[in-house]
């Protein structure tokens, strides 16, 4: 490295070079000083639907597992379907959710939509119809569709597209029947026809924890190069060279950064002298900020963080507690939701107003433990009859008050 000494390169030459762009860069000098930083970009994600979903389902594990959770426990949950009062076991709207289609059945239908509603705020549902009558039930992808206001800021059409090709799709059907699209949303306050997504709330919680992975990953990748300052000091001052500068650069980026170069000792000549800048991450109290922004992603979805393995949640005491929790206020309200719209919306189409589809709470098996517990205490108590029992429990009464 001595060969590399002579005349300084000033901070006005090297922001001439750069083009006055005044964008972060690895290195720098200035007086005599090779300083290496962070990149420090700073870029946030979208908030559009594909930038959430990418950033969160898709590289984001607690926001993947969050969704997968309440999902699958969603489409895991028995529904049922009562004509008035009087459940029926045998119907074609059962048919058409068992089988929606030729490529999907019924749980994958029921996940799908969740998954929509919990990273758009938005699901759409389209039925097929042949001679009048409902034959299949398709999914179409929230980013595809556009909703149409007419004059009255009420809703006219949708417009789906895909690739080169846009379908418009009425917003009522012909002479009061129901539409043949469907769609599901979840609160937005400042919007009349459109949902705001869990995920979209937990945005900054988001890119904290995608950086904070990222921040990771760079530190394993360049664990050999520390972060600090090479001081140059020669005597009378001045700085190295243009060609000195981009050959050691060219050095330490070859020679000492990457996994394969952890631990080999920096070699200093000349006049080089290092100094040590980097905060740890113990200053930065960086593994506890990753925590709490895993902890915010979860608190978003409704998914109790003891349920995904992140430390420091105390809020449930065990973790059958925890899943309970997950199932009362979060799992069934959003398949309640579910159900309650497209049981009106599909016995629209068949014709029958009073059909209403609901859930079998007794076949749930997160809550499989309230049930035991209700069954003990109506069964301890003497002063109901049997059928009495009965009807507490859920079930009819069968004449019998022995």
């Amino acid at each position: 490295m001595a060969g590399w000494l002579g005349a300084g390169r000033r901070p006005a030459e090297t922001a001439a070079a750069d083009g006055g762009a005044g964008e972060a860069k690895s290195a720098a000098t200035v007086s005599g000083t090779l300083v290496f930083t962070g990149g420090g970009d700073g870029i946030w994600a979208e908030r559009s639907y594909a930038a959430l979903s990418r950033a969160g389902f898709m590289q984001n594990p607690v926001a993947y597992r969050s969704v997968r959770m309440i999902s699958e426990a969603a489409a895991a949950i028995p529904l049922v379907l009562y004509d008035g009062a009087e459940e029926v076991s045998e119907h074609r709207l059962l048919d058409l959710l068992r089988r929606p289609n030729g490529m999907t059945d019924g749980a994958a239908f029921v996940e799908a939509i969740c998954g929509h509603l919990l990273l758009s705020g938005n699901a759409y549902v389209e039925a097929a119809l042949i001679e009048g009558e409902v034959r299949a039930l398709h999914l179409l992808r929230p980013d595809r569709v556009r909703l149409i206001e007419g004059a009255d800021g009420w809703p006219e059409a949708y417009e789906y597209r895909a690739g080169t090709r846009v379908r418009r799709i009425a917003a009522e059907g012909p002479g009061g029947e129901p539409a043949t699209l469907l769609q599901l949303q979840l609160f937005h306050p400042l919007a009349d026809h459109s949902g705001y997504a869990p995920l979209g709330a937990a945005q900054n919680a988001l890119d904290l924890h995608n950086a904070a992975a990222r921040w990771n990953r760079a530190l394993l990748d360049n664990s050999a190069r520390p972060s600090g300052a090479l001081i140059y000091k020669a005597e009378g001052g001045g700085n190295l060279s243009p060609d000195q500068f981009d050959r050691l650069k060219a050095e330490l980026e070859s020679g000492y950064a990457g996994a394969a170069r952890a631990g080999r000792p920096l070699l200093l000549e000349g006049g080089l002298d290092w100094k040590a800048m980097a905060l740890t991450p113990k200053d930065m109290d960086f593994i506890e900020a990753r925590n709490g922004a895993a902890r915010d992603i979860a608190l978003a979805f409704g998914v109790p963080p003891m349920l995904l393995g992140i430390p420091g949640d105390a809020t449930y005491s065990n973790y059958a507690e925890a899943n309970r929790a997950l199932y009362r206020l979060t799992v069934l309200p959003i398949v309640k939701r579910i159900c309650g719209a497209l049981g009106g919306w599909l016995g629209g189409h068949l014709g029958e107003s009073g059909l209403t589809l609901s859930i079998d709470l007794d076949q749930v098996e997160g809550l499989s433990a309230e049930r035991e517990a209700l069954w003990a205490r109506v069964g301890a108590a003497d002063f109901l009859t049997r059928s009495e029992k009965r009807e507490a429990v859920g079930y009819g009464r069968d004449g019998d008050d022995a």
